[in-house]
């Protein structure tokens, strides 16, 4: 089998995971760790321990996530086949739409916050195909699962305890969040990583940066478009976004310093730098400031880009360089669709 029928194949089976969501009966509440975890909300959040066992009874456990979560998209693809999933005319004209409903909203989202409409509009297309995606998994189930037996396939022993813990954690946000919102933790639904609504906020982010939009006096994700565009432009302003600077410009390397770019997309290194080391911009900035060489393996060869602080802000919603290049084209993609169209 070639490598292309490769990667369709594990594209269809994480569609699958994402739509046909498979279970396994299992009572937590049987569980040293659960009850541990159990004891701690009732004795930090003040949760009734009855209420809480009862709901963790009921659990059931993910499968699919656990397969799913072992095989994350950004970790299987390069730049040419990743692409291609986001950067497509229907998502395109589907965002431009999109756009034009919520013109007014995105426009004061825009100005309240100085996050562009474009890239608003992008990370709710990339992550939910703007609200028709934002998943089926039980978010309490998908949570508990994670969070007690996150799998042990493809990582190590160190990994598996820290993202537990991550879960963990998420799982606790979780049920902190329900009642805050007022809303039985049993009835939401998001990813297989309990990622929920159009832009597919986690509980931690939620808490943290969802914001009432549209002034109903909640905060709705799921059925709220004015809540998902100001909480993305939100949760961008309070990761550092800057009003009106680029995000990243394409590159070229001289031929003998091809093998320089690596993984790390946080500026830490002055253009003077990259000068020096024989890169060169598309465009121009001043010699001091920061950038990240980023490389890719595009249709055509290694791509390298300069990503500059707005791109790093990107990386803050998923920490994948090749989410935020497919971020930052489809919102290119759609300011010149809409504005042509205009």
């Amino acid at each position: 089998m070639n490598i292309k029928n490769i990667m369709n194949r594990i594209v269809f089976i994480l569609t699958l995971c994402l739509l046909f969501p498979s279970v396994v009966l299992a009572n937590y509440t049987q569980r040293d760790d659960v009850k541990h975890f159990i004891g701690e909300m009732v004795k930090k959040h003040g949760f009734d321990q009855a209420t809480l066992t009862y709901w963790m009874k009921d659990i059931e456990q993910q499968t699919t996530a656990l397969a799913a979560i072992a095989r994350p998209a950004e970790a299987t693809k390069p730049w040419k086949d990743y692409r291609p999933i986001f950067i497509t005319s229907k998502r395109i004209n589907q965002g431009v739409k999109f756009w034009q409903e919520h013109a007014d909203v995105l426009a004061r989202a825009e100005q309240h916050y100085g996050v562009p409409a474009e890239i608003i509009v992008a990370i709710i297309g990339v992550e939910t195909f703007y609200g028709r995606r934002s998943g089926n998994y039980p978010v309490l189930d998908a949570l508990a699962t994670l969070g007690f037996d996150y799998p042990i396939e493809n990582t190590t022993a160190e990994r598996r305890d820290r993202r537990e813990r991550f879960f963990r954690k998420e799982l606790e946000e979780y049920l902190l969040m329900s009642r805050e919102e007022k809303i039985d933790p049993r009835e939401l639904k998001g990813s297989y990583a309990g990622a929920m609504g159009m832009p597919q906020f986690i509980s931690s982010s939620f808490r943290a940066y969802a914001v009432d939009f549209d002034g109903d006096g909640k905060r709705d994700l799921w059925r709220s478009s004015a809540d998902a565009i100001g909480s993305v432009a939100n949760y961008f302003k309070r990761h550092g976004w800057q009003k009106q600077q680029p995000i990243i410009s394409r590159a070229s390397v001289k031929k003998q310093l091809d093998n320089i770019g690596n993984k790390k997309v946080e500026p830490h290194k002055s253009i003077a730098s990259y000068k020096k080391m024989g890169v060169s911009s598309a465009d121009s900035f001043s010699n001091d400031t920061l950038a990240a060489l980023i490389k890719l393996d595009g249709a055509d060869g290694h791509e390298y880009w300069l990503g500059l602080n707005n791109f790093y802000v990107i990386t803050r919603y998923n920490h994948s360089a090749l989410y935020a290049m497919a971020v930052y084209q489809l919102s290119q993609a759609l300011a010149s669709q809409h504005y042509a169209s205009r």
